[in-house]
């Protein structure tokens, strides 16, 4: 697997992730969560030992971009339902999705 290759990888599976938040399977969320960990824990060994191109850093970036966009619209769609959890006690008030 190429480097660029993980960042795709990351940002099909945040892309996976919206699309569990907006169906409310907080469950699905929270696996997705942790498939991109991994995936970020590849890309950061990875990224130690190959560098990108000029051409590559700047799909790098688009892909950027729409992971971060992908991390707000769960953010938006998260809000209520971690607000009912603080609200039972269950989260610290300090708690966030990611």
């Amino acid at each position: 697997m190429q480097l660029l290759d993980f960042y795709r990888a990351i940002e099909n599976t945040s892309a996976d992730m919206l699309q569990a938040a907006m169906n409310s399977d907080w469950e699905a969320v929270a696996d997705y969560e942790k498939a991109c960990a991994v995936l970020i824990g590849e890309l950061r060994a990875q990224a130690a030992q190959h560098e990108l191109s000029p051409e590559q850093r700047k799909e790098k970036t688009r892909i950027m971009q729409r992971i971060l966009q992908n991390d707000a619209q769960i953010r938006v769609l998260a809000e209520p339902w971690l607000a009912t959890l603080e609200h039972l006690g269950a989260v610290p008030t300090s708690s966030a999705l990611h």
